[in-house]
């Protein structure tokens, strides 16, 4: 398959290694909650790092996530995700993404690459988007990326079940997984 010089592709495309802006990038997820509703956290702590190479297909991502960061707006939920019941962050403090390749799609790019979670690494692929590349006031460079994808929390051993009167489980299987990306160039 040939692809167009990343000049083209992709207007003000730079080759380097970017870090994320912890201040203007969020990394956030969503589970069905009581069957009717979803329930929305984020991760305050984390160190990404793209790569973008000459060949855009030979780029990586590197992420390490804290899990103590957790947020969710009740503090009693997020004790209780961090607890034995959910990540166990005494024994699996880190969940980590090391991408292994990526690749064109119809809407934009895959990322593919393994995540590791509660001490099981599994295939994750996310749907990515290369949102641009720009100058920013400090006199550095900036690029946005966004990213998500699906995974199943049983996948990685995180199995409680809490049934409901009537049928149906408190908490769903499936997370839905958001990157809201805003990079700094690295001199």
């Amino acid at each position: 398959m040939n692809v167009a010089p990343a000049t083209v592709a992709m207007p003000g495309y730079l080759v380097g290694t970017w870090k994320a802006d912890p201040v203007h990038s969020e990394i956030a997820f969503s589970v069905r909650h009581l069957m009717v509703s979803k329930a929305r956290g984020r991760f305050t702590s984390y160190d990404v790092t793209i790569v973008t190479s000459e060949d855009p297909l030979g780029s990586s991502v590197a992420a390490t996530i804290d899990l103590a960061s957790i947020e969710t707006g009740s503090e009693p939920r997020d004790n209780h995700l961090r607890s034995a019941d959910y990540l166990e962050v005494g024994k699996y403090p880190t969940m980590s993404y090391l991408s292994t390749g990526i690749r064109r799609s119809d809407d934009g790019w895959v990322i593919d690459g393994e995540l590791t979670l509660h001490g099981v690494t599994r295939q994750v692929p996310l749907a990515g988007e290369l949102n641009g590349f720009g100058p920013d006031p400090f006199g550095g460079q900036r690029a946005g990326f966004s990213a998500t994808a699906q995974i199943n929390r049983r996948d990685f051993g995180i199995d409680i079940t809490i049934p409901m009167d009537g049928g149906g489980v408190v908490v769903g299987d499936t997370v839905s997984i958001s990157l809201e990306i805003e990079a700094v160039l690295q001199k």
